[in-house]
């Protein structure tokens, strides 16, 4: 599968927490590349292995039910370098918002978000989680984040928004409560972050027109550098996932890599991958993800990764991971 990163510093600010609570760095930094290279010497993204790796040691070792929330709570502004320079030049939220929607694989290369419009409410929803961290990992870091960003940039320390959760309350729900708001409900449909579209217009106290311009191109330069080091492979991925439920032809991905088909056929048996084997990868992980996360009939999730009779999805599922739906969703 292909690798994913994650910011240097967001490495650095989780393994300052598990030291303030007692953790050794070398207990943390186990079964790492870390541990050999040491963390001044990794550059500024990490494979998400070694990140993966060290998440499950920091749970370990500090026993902390709460570790992706807490991490999220600490990754304000400054944590998120460039991108998080630009957010305080914007004119407004919506202006914010959109360099987020534009540039948030700086910050994080392997989730997927989407912001929709549905009457007055805007919705931010997490569309997938890195796979090798859990799925309450993965939304206590994106809310603590989302939440701490938003209210070091509007001024506003006080600032809760509508959240949902795809999973049951957990025993540590309090922590949820006391750190994002009153409005945090579990067991919901699917996951996402509620808030009114006035919101958006909210001024940026920070906002310098002439200096956005330039972090926004600074940003554009950085995602720029980070998609060329991707294969063909990695790229087709990106797409598929963004383009959930819709699932283009070879041929129209190819075209959107600024490819023939040929060239994209070839390429990709270099990498020794197959256009159906990506796409297979993709509609097992949407299927898995809405097997987990959400109600959603087995009817619903076959319709919308591709399949018009369920019992052929039940099939397909179980040829491709070995075990069935329902197996999954009783977990």
């Amino acid at each position: 599968m292909p690798n994913t990163t994650t910011p240097a510093q967001y490495i650095l600010i989780l393994i300052d927490m598990a030291e303030s609570q007692g953790c050794a760095r070398d207990s943390l930094l186990a079964g790492t590349t870390l541990a050999e290279s040491g963390i001044s010497g990794i550059g500024a993204r990490i494979d998400d292995a070694d990140f993966n790796q060290l998440v499950a040691n920091a749970q370990r070792l500090t026993g902390n039910p709460a570790l992706g929330l807490k991490l999220g709570l600490r990754l304000n502004l400054s944590a998120h370098a460039i991108l998080g320079q630009a957010f305080m030049t914007c004119r407004d939220l919506a202006q914010v918002m959109d360099l987020l929607l534009k540039y948030y694989h700086l910050l994080a290369s392997g989730i997927q978000l989407e912001l929709e419009t549905i009457g007055e409410q805007c919705v931010l929803t997490l569309v997938s989680t890195p796979s090798d961290v859990s799925v309450e990992f993965g939304y206590e870091l994106l809310y603590g984040a989302f939440v701490n960003t938003l209210r070091g940039l509007l001024n506003a320390p006080d600032l809760c928004l509508h959240m949902e959760l795809p999973y049951p309350e957990p025993a540590h729900s309090s922590i949820y409560y006391e750190a994002l708001g009153n409005e945090v409900y579990f067991n919901c449909v699917r996951g996402g972050i509620l808030f009114h579209r006035d919101l958006l217009s909210t001024p940026v106290p920070s906002s310098n027109p002439v200096l956005r311009n330039l972090y926004e191109a600074e940003c554009a330069r950085l995602l720029a550098d980070l998609e060329e080091e991707k294969s063909v492979a990695e790229q087709t991925l990106r797409l598929l996932r963004k383009l959930e439920g819709q699932y283009p032809q070879m041929p129209r991905i190819a075209t959107m890599l600024n490819l023939s088909p040929r060239t994209y056929r070839r390429r990709l048996d270099e990498e020794q991958q197959s256009f159906q084997q990506l796409l297979d990868q993709v509609r097992v992980e949407h299927a898995t993800r809405y097997l987990q996360n959400t109600r959603l009939s087995l009817s619903s999730i076959a319709y919308k990764i591709g399949f018009s009779d369920p019992s052929n999805f039940r099939r397909a599922y179980l040829k491709w991971t070995g075990i069935t739906p329902g197996e999954v969703r009783r977990g």
